[in-house]
């Protein structure tokens, strides 16, 4: 049976290969393991870690901790803000299977299902703090992109007088986002500005030979011939470009002391846009082609005393240099990618407009770049100093007492912006090979200890101002740092956050500030890095872990430098809360009351024991009345008799009664009346009230459903001696006497609206005796 026997045999190989070969595990092995579990679930022990940190892991195991393995990542992008090495994150990647004969193995598969109470990753976007629970400790914060990224440091520092009396320009260099278009103008205006300060010490410092531009031009002078000397006319800049920068920085400090807060904004500028251009060309042949400035020697002094009035405002002025570098980053990237030095405004510029889609989320950082850094043996470096914050409120800021040094791997000139010349991150420097020009005093590993520093400081004669100008430098400049962001960063009691600040040192060797990164790298690349970067993990759990049990524990290099009190919550009162004040009301608008001309007829509501309009006619008939005038009071009149009907309105709101309705139009007035003197219609004025007001005054018409309320209405008629109607209630008509002083006598006709049992205070009319 060959063929069953080669169809069966490659199935039991897949299937033996596809079960894994698990070791025999000791029984004595295996209680160990459970007792140490279930101890350190008992004590909430239980950590993972991701990443390339042994000493954390050992630590932790020394402590009674047990890991619970992490799953491994997929392979994903991942965007980080600090500076950890790539080299080192693909290490965990690659980790090899777990050994079930190790008791940590066998122990990290006996908690695979419990929860960790421990968390260090350098991932800091891995963590879901909205799920951690208040007993889950883990080595990052939320939201510390508003001091770890350029972009965010740079805005926040600008509010550092909210917090501090302290000038963030005296530790941290001038730093403008491009993509934000006010500060794009402001950067323009600084990187001119800085040129003209720039160009007079430039010829102080030609007038007392320290450059060789003096010396170039006496040896171009004596050594060339009349036509050479006009081919080289060139090189020979007109001093009107000395006039121009000293006029440019005597206006900059009449704006600082506000000296121009009469010039109006439709002055023009001090400096056309035009002599900009012509300007700075001419301060790119002088500072980086050596031309030279005719006459230049006159200035000196001018330029000395206006140097001397800068310095007083501007305490980067030492440190801005002639050159007027400045270097360009892109926001949110670390280990010196993308970082470029550009000396030139236009290049500047049109780096940043070839790529749009970080310009426009103002992702492009420029920052002047400190030409005159403080050098060993001729070349540059920087200085790496951890710091650890335990709480945000109150913040807690911890110092570690060593740092370390990363030197270039190029002598140090401005002559050229290569970055193995200008950046210092050892993520950069391992690229390049040291260069035979260097001193030999500085290390091959490109890397030095605080105390071989201090002990170069101490050679140099300054060794005591190591403690007392860069560390407290340093620590000034972290607080502060902090203090803008303090409100910006989630606090949360139970999480850490280990910073790497990266700071140089001026020839007067204050510290300034470059950035600060999350998660630094812990490589041991060099020697010096070898014994620093486990001492400071360890320091690290000692603050967070063993403090805790005892507060007087030695936290190793870490020494705690600012504590912020404590501030008191008020106490909660619940949600009755009493807003008191009175209401802003709009004045209400009084419109004209227009009036209207009608002929629809006139709706009065009368009692139901009133005579009908038939019963009215006989009256005037019996009573011969002459005839009938009607007109309109004025329009003042008509307004007093208005505001007595209102009143009238509000005295008796109930005054609506049944009865009948006696409709008195034009004609009607004609038939009472047999003859008018005019046929002028009865006047009525839109009445601006509710509807409801004018229904119950009883006056509507019938016409248009429009609210008619009439102001007047005057009857002559001659002096009767007949008795008024008996009235019951509803509209009363009656008619008084009275003898005029200088006339005859007259009568007046009042109609009252009362209802029943109401005395109600009478209108009246007047009816006026005229000839017929």
């Amino acid at each position: 049976m060959p063929v069953l026997h080669s169809s069966v045999a490659p199935v039991e190989g897949r299937l033996h290969r596809s079960v894994p070969s698990l070791p025999a595990i000791k029984p004595d092995r295996l209680k160990t393991a459970k007792a140490l579990v279930e101890k350190a679930v008992k004590m909430k022990r239980v950590f993972s870690v991701q990443g390339p940190y042994p000493v954390i892991r050992a630590a932790l195991w020394a402590r009674g901790w047990v890991e619970r393995r992490l799953p491994h990542p997929a392979q994903r992008a991942f965007r980080c803000h600090g500076d950890e090495e790539q080299d080192g994150e693909r290490a965990d990647e690659g980790e090899t299977q777990e050994n079930l004969d190790d008791i940590y193995d066998l122990m990290s598969r006996l908690v695979r299902n419990e929860r960790s109470h421990f968390y260090w990753t350098t991932r800091r976007d891995d963590v879901d703090y909205r799920s951690l629970r208040n007993d889950q400790m883990t080595n990052h914060f939320a939201s510390t992109g508003s001091f770890t990224t350029k972009v965010g440091l740079c805005v926040n520092l600008r509010n550092l007088h909210w917090f501090d009396s302290a000038d963030p320009d005296s530790f941290f260099p001038r730093c403008y986002r491009l993509g934000a278009e006010d500060e794009r103008h402001a950067f323009i205006g600084d990187f001119r500005r800085t040129a003209c300060s720039s160009l007079l010490q430039h010829v102080v410092e030609t007038s007392r030979g320290k450059t060789e531009g003096a010396e170039t031009e006496r040896r171009r002078a004596s050594n060339s011939t009349s036509g050479e000397v006009e081919k080289m006319e060139p090189f020979f800049i007109s001093p009107g470009v000395i006039n121009t920068a000293l006029h440019v920085c005597q206006e900059f400090l009449n704006v600082l002391a506000h000296s121009d807060i009469d010039v109006s904004v439709e002055t023009p500028p001090a400096v056309p846009e035009q002599r900009w251009t012509e300007f700075l060309q001419d301060y790119y042949k002088v500072v980086h082609e050596g031309a030279v400035i005719r006459g230049s020697s006159v200035f000196v002094e001018r330029c000395q005393s206006m140097l001397v009035r800068l310095q007083e405002v501007c305490p980067q002025l030492d440190t801005d240099g002639v050159n007027n570098i400045w270097i360009i980053k892109p926001g949110a990237m670390s280990r010196g990618r993308g970082i470029m030095c550009m000396n030139r405004l236009d290049e500047i510029l049109a780096l940043v407009d070839t790529d749009r889609s970080l310009s426009k989320e103002s992702k492009w950082v420029v920052q002047k770049y400190l030409e005159r850094p403080l050098l060993v043996n001729g070349t540059k470096f920087d200085l790496r100093q951890w710091f650890l914050v335990t709480d945000w409120n109150p913040l807690t800021v911890w110092f570690y007492r060593e740092c370390y040094l990363r030197f270039s791997t190029q002598p140090y000139s401005t002559k050229t912006l290569d970055s193995s010349v200008h950046l210092c991150n050892n993520s950069i420097q391992k690229h390049f090979q040291p260069s035979c020009l260097r001193h030999p005093g500085v290390p091959n590993d490109n890397m030095w200890s605080c105390s071989q520093f201090r002990a170069f400081l101490q050679l140099q004669g300054r060794g005591a101002e190591w403690e007392s100008v860069v560390v407290p430098g340093m620590q000034q400049a972290i607080i502060r740092a902090l203090k803008t962001a303090q409100d910006l960063v989630e606090s949360r009691r139970a999480s850490f956050e280990l910073y790497g600040a990266d700071f140089i040192l001026g020839s007067d060797l204050r510290p300034w500030l470059l950035e600060v990164n999350v998660s630094p790298t812990m490589a041991c690349s060099t020697p010096v890095t070898a014994r620093l970067c486990p001492a400071v993990q360890l320091d690290t759990l000692r603050v967070v872990l063993d403090r805790q049990a005892d507060p007087y524990v030695s936290t190793g290099g870490f020494q705690l430098i600012y504590k912020q009190p404590a501030v008191e919550v008020p106490q909660y009162v619940g949600v009755n809360l009493l807003v008191e004040g009175a209401p802003i009301r709009r004045p209400r608008l009084v419109l004209p009351r227009p009036t209207l001309t009608s002929t629809a007829p006139l709706t009065m509501h009368l009692p139901s024991d009133l005579s009908s309009s038939e019963e009215l006619e006989t009256t005037h008939k019996r009573q011969k009345f002459p005839p009938v005038k009607a007109s309109c009071h004025s329009a003042k009149e008509n307004r007093a008799l208005g505001e007595k009907k209102r009143q009238l309105t509000s005295a008796s709101p109930n005054r609506e009664q049944d009865g009948r309705t006696v409709v008195l139009n034009n004609s009607n007035v004609r038939r009472s009346c047999r003859s008018l003197v005019s046929d002028q219609p009865v006047v009525a004025a839109v009445h601006t009230e509710p509807q409801r007001k004018a229904r119950c005054l009883g006056l509507t018409f019938g016409g248009n459903r429009a609210a008619l309320i009439p102001r007047s209405l005057s009857f002559s008629f001659p002096k009767t001696q007949d008795k008024p109607t008996p009235y019951t209630g509803g509209l009363r008509l009656e008619t008084k006497d009275h003898g005029g002083k200088h006339g005859p006598s007259s009568s007046n006709l009042f109609y009252s609206f009362q209802p029943p049992q109401t005395q109600v205070t009478p209108l009246p009319i007047q009816a006026n005796r005229g000839s017929i």
